[in-house]
């Protein structure tokens, strides 16, 4: 999503001009409850949700529903979430088991004789970033959570009790373990209202996840305002509408359910500057904000389960989590950003790995998977292949210089012949 820029929203009929500093903070410290979902990365909701026409409520500004939201203080709540994400990249459905086999190299945490636990987060949450899922969420408060996928013959769970992290997946009868990191329930902004700090970072799973994202872009380069209410999950809710000012995002417009009693959002939906069905869109089809009971939480490994420590896998080098760079530095130089806001752009170097060079020792699938998703260009900054989804796009120039953004491949072009 894009960065915050200095605030200005606009308002249900027109321009309001700056909003009050104390409103600019709060934007930025919306409630996301629960686990990680990706990146996130993530997600076209199925439009199932209970709706029985829209709700007649009081007058709302933009400004005041931000409030709202940023106010909330929900740390309790269960419930369905139902996840779709047509991004126009091939499923990563098998990055959590076999099929990522197929671009990891030897002893990645795939589970399997030479791989790690099938169970790990990491693969396992990157499922959400394609195709549709079901998820059931529980949270109570900032020491307790719990997430599950929900296939239709098996189900993964990952779950945070105190200072115990737990994930199992009923397929393979594996679990994985680990310690949560001190202090992750009060050590932080998001983990002090419920952000699981052992999932991967940045990975939203909820509309609570991504509707924090989006409002980060509420400065002068977007729009946003109340466009009328709905009803979600058998509640009443208002819609906030985002809208890059700028040409040349991927990003058409964002849409936020909020809802009307808790300032909690129930549903996040993103549409593409291109056209077509939502690219993202995630939201409650059942939500309950009572207490969760107690048992929600606990876990014991089944019988005959196997069981792998996180200390184990991350001193064995098959935990992915660890052997990923942390930051864009790990990946050959400092980043540099280029434009602001819903256009922005970071530029690195690979010290001269482009694409010919970065796939040459790749199995022939990885490789036509990049064919898929590449186009040949070329310009002033020399020749070099986009890669393309409906939402983030990467020009990797055959010098090894990298441009990546939620802009599009024409704005990737301009960008890299400008910094010759």
């Amino acid at each position: 999503m894009a960065p915050n820029d200095s605030a200005q929203i606009t308002g249900e009929t027109g321009e309001t001009g700056g909003v009050p500093a104390g409103r600019r903070r709060a934007a930025r410290y919306v409630v996301p409850i629960a686990v990680a979902g990706i990146t996130a990365a993530t997600i076209g909701l199925v439009p199932a949700l209970a709706s029985t026409g829209d709700p007649d409520l009081p007058k709302i500004s933009a400004a005041e529903l931000i409030e709202k939201i940023a106010a909330s203080d929900t740390e309790q709540l269960s419930g369905t979430v139902k996840i779709t994400t047509d991004l126009g990249i091939p499923s990563l459905g098998g990055l959590g088991g076999s099929a990522a086999g197929t671009f990891a190299p030897k002893g990645g945490a795939q589970g399997g004789e030479d791989g790690g636990s099938a169970a790990e987060p990491t693969g396992r949450l990157m499922e959400l970033a394609s195709g549709e899922h079901t998820l059931r969420v529980a949270a109570d408060g900032p020491d307790k959570q719990r997430l599950s996928i929900l296939d239709s013959a098996a189900e993964y769970s990952l779950i945070h009790n105190g200072d115990e992290v737990w994930a199992y997946d009923s397929a393979s009868n594996e679990a994985y373990h680990a310690k949560a990191p001190a202090g992750a329930a009060k050590g932080s902004e998001k983990g002090a209202k419920g952000k699981d700090q052992t999932a991967p970072k940045d990975l939203p799973a909820t509309p609570q996840d991504f509707a924090q994202e989006a409002l980060k872009a509420a400065g002068d380069t977007t729009s946003v305002t109340v466009d009328g209410t709905a009803r979600i999950a058998g509640r009443d809710a208002y819609q906030l509408v985002i809208k890059p000012k700028q040409k040349g995002s991927t990003v058409g417009s964002i849409k936020v359910a909020v809802d009307s009693k808790t300032g909690t959002p129930l549903k996040f939906t993103l549409l593409p500057s291109s056209g077509g069905k939502a690219a993202i869109d995630v939201g409650f089809t059942k939500v309950d904000f009572s207490k969760p009971a107690a048992s929600t939480f606990d876990f014991t490994p089944p019988k005959g389960a196997k069981v792998t420590e996180a200390d184990e896998s991350k001193a064995a080098g098959k935990d992915p989590a660890h052997k990923a760079p942390k930051d864009l530095k790990g990946l050959g130089s400092e980043p540099n950003v280029i434009g602001k806001g819903w256009t922005t752009i970071v530029q690195l170097d690979t010290g001269g790995v482009g694409p010919a060079a970065a796939s040459k020792d790749m199995p022939a699938q990885a490789r036509e998977f990049m064919d898929a998703l590449g186009d040949k260009v070329d310009g002033k900054f020399g020749s070099g292949t986009v890669f393309k989804t409906r939402l983030v796009n990467a020009l990797m120039t055959d010098d090894g210089k990298v441009y990546v953004g939620a802009v599009t491949k024409d704005a990737l072009v301009k960008a890299a012949n400008e910094a010759k």
